[in-house]
Order: C-alpha cells, then sequence, then structure tokens
C-alpha cells in the first residue's frame, strides 16, 4: 500500500481531434473542444476547450488558437499535455489532482504508431498521471454500446470521429482486423470549405461549415425527412464584402460523397479481410456506427445498401467511446487487451 493510495482517483480520458471527454466517478465530467489558445510571444496558453473555441478565427496578432491533436494523434505535445493538464483541473477532485496515484485510461486510434502511443503516455504523465493506460477506439466504442467484447463472437464497429474513422472486427477480447483511416469529420468539414469557395465563391471559417453539416449534411441526395435549407454567411472572394448564401441538403450531399466513398471502401476492405466464421456473426448482427460522423443524415442507409448488411447507429454516439473508455477504467484487471 502506497502512503498515496487512500487519495487514488481514477479517470477515463477520450482524447479526441474535436472534442476530450473525462469520465470521472461513471459521469462525463468534462466535455470539451480539444482546442487551445496561445500567446504567441510568451507562449502561455490563454483558454482551452470551449473559450479557446470562441476565439478561434477571431484572434489578433499575439494571440492564436491551435488544435494539438491531428488525425487522431498528438502534433503539438506541449499543448497537448497543458490542455490536458487544464482539463484535469476542470474536475475540482477531492485533493490533489497531482497525486502520484492518479489513474488514467486514455482512449488512441487503432492504427497509431509506437512513437505515438509514447507521446499519449508522456502527455499524461506529465499532467499528472502515475498508472497510465491505452485502449484503441473501436475497443472502446463496442464496449461502451453494450457489446461484450470477450465473447467469441464477431462484432463490426465503425467508429468516425474527428480526426479518423476506425473499422475494427472484435472478437475474444480483441482486434481480429481493423481498418484505420484519416477521412472524417474534419475532413467533411474540409470538403463543404471547399465546396463553399469553388461554388459560391465565398470563403467560411471551420465553425460556419460545421455548422452547415450539424444542420443540412446528409450522404443522401434523397431523404424522407429533409432538413430545411440553411443561410450561410461568409466573405465574398472577389468584393471581400460579408454575403449570404443559401444551401440545401442535396448540394451538400454531393460535396460530401467522395469522402464518404472512401470510408464505404474502408468498411468493404475491413469485410474482406475478416475470417469467413466471424463474417457469420456479422451477417447475422450486422454493423455499429459511433461517433460524431455517425451522425450525419442518411449515412447508416448509404453503408447498409453498400454492403447489404444491417447498419444501426448507437444510443448517443457521440459518447459511445468515453463510455466505452470508463467502463475499461473500471475492469484494468479483467481486460487484457489495455496497453501500458
Amino acid at each position: 500500500m502506497g502512503l498515496f493510495d487512500f487519495m487514488q482517483e481514477a479517470i477515463a480520458i477520450d482524447l479526441g481531434t474535436a472534442n476530450t471527454l473525462i469520465i470521472h466517478n461513471d459521469k462525463v465530467v468534462v466535455d470539451e473542444p480539444s482546442i487551445v489558445a496561445k500567446n504567441i510571444r510568451t507562449g502561455e496558453i490563454v483558454a482551452i476547450g470551449k473559450r479557446a473555441q470562441q476565439m478561434h478565427g477571431k484572434t489578433h496578432q499575439q494571440i492564436e488558437t491551435l488544435r494539438p491533436l491531428k488525425d487522431g494523434v498528438i502534433a503539438d505535445f506541449q499543448a497537448s499535455e497543458q490542455m490536458i493538464r487544464g482539463f484535469i483541473e476542470m474536475l475540482n477532485m477531492k485533493g490533489s489532482v497531482f497525486a502520484p496515484s492518479l489513474k488514467m485510461v486514455v482512449c488512441i486510434p487503432s492504427g497509431v504508431t509506437e512513437v505515438e502511443k509514447r507521446a499519449v503516455i508522456d502527455s499524461a504523465e506529465h499532467a499528472g498521471a502515475k498508472d497510465v493506460w491505452l485502449i484503441h477506439e473501436p475497443m472502446a466504442a463496442a464496449i461502451g454500446i453494450g457489446i461484450d467484447v470477450l465473447e467469441p463472437k464477431g462484432n463490426m464497429v465503425i467508429d468516425i470521429g474527428g480526426g479518423t474513422t476506425e473499422i475494427a472486427v472484435i472478437s475474444l477480447g480483441g482486434i481480429v482486423c481493423d481498418k484505420s483511416i484519416r477521412v472524417a469529420g474534419d475532413e467533411l468539414t474540409a470538403n463543404i470549405q471547399y465546396h463553399m469557395k469553388t461554388r459560391h465563391n465565398i470563403a467560411i471559417g471551420d465553425i460556419m461549415a460545421e455548422q452547415i453539416k450539424i444542420h443540412c449534411g446528409s450522404a443522401l441526395t434523397e431523404l424522407e425527412d429533409p432538413p430545411p435549407n440553411y443561410a450561410v454567411h461568409g466573405r465574398d472572394l472577389m468584393s471581400g464584402i460579408p454575403k449570404e448564401v443559401i444551401v440545401t441538403y442535396k448540394e451538400i450531399a454531393g460535396a460530401l460523397s467522395n469522402s464518404i466513398e472512401q470510408i464505404e471502401e474502408a468498411v468493404m476492405s475491413a469485410l474482406f479481410n475478416t475470417p469467413p466464421a466471424l463474417s457469420a456473426d456479422i451477417y447475422n448482427e450486422g454493423l455499429y456506427l459511433t461517433g460524431g460522423g455517425s451522425m450525419l443524415r442518411g449515412l447508416d442507409k448509404r453503408i447498409s445498401k453498400k454492403t447489404k448488411l444491417p447498419v444501426y447507429v448507437a444510443e448517443d454516439p457521440l459518447r459511445a467511446v468515453a463510455r466505452g473508455t470508463g467502463i475499461a477504467l473500471k475492469n484494468t484487471d479483467r481486460y487484457t487487451f489495455l496497453m501500458r
């Protein structure tokens, strides 16, 4: 028994490209955008999370906003460490959050390298953790939606996050085959920005593009319950004057089509590499969609049409990975697939 064991705290972190969620005592206590605002002159972090996102695209020369994670992995080590530390400080846990007995389970993409894994562990340790475990996103997503991952039964999970789409076939507490592609929510947002620039000659920011995706984004050009048209505000590229244009869901579906095709191809590739016995299980069970990208209208139907298999969108897909990471936190002795 260590001196600080009576103060031991355990947290689960879904460290995402777009959002970071932290679970403490079985509750999501932090749900913030993965973004920091930094003073360029001093290097000091002036804001993190929602406050930093409000500054995005509106800063002056002394402040820049940046995302410490790119494509699901740490791109800026120092900023990610300070961001994690700041989020942990939001918890207001009893005792010091930097006690040597702080335990973390952190979620990472399945396609990361050993160097990228080490960067996550180092960031967590510098933020105050003594005991750090890692879990792959599709495994966490499967646990989060209620799948018994230890059973000898094949289940396919497609987790569409901000930076990566993770596709995995899970059986007996392990990933049998997986496919990770860097086409996900951020790519779809970039598609919309490019479309607005080339089709309407208007420049829009990341936040406006995200709003378009939420309000009238679609994977299909024909929907049973179509969303209303959406008013987009940006800067006219010819005159420089602020401008408004109206977009339809059909137009946005066309802009997103190529990226969605890449996701479909990745799903087909994972199915092709699945052992026959597990393919039979997947035929009976269908595919499970999680992550923020799974909420895109008609995506489940489009993937179902492509694979000729039933596709189910998880309940509260945005938090499926975080829930699974939280369950893994309580079962570190049982889940032998967790990495250290």
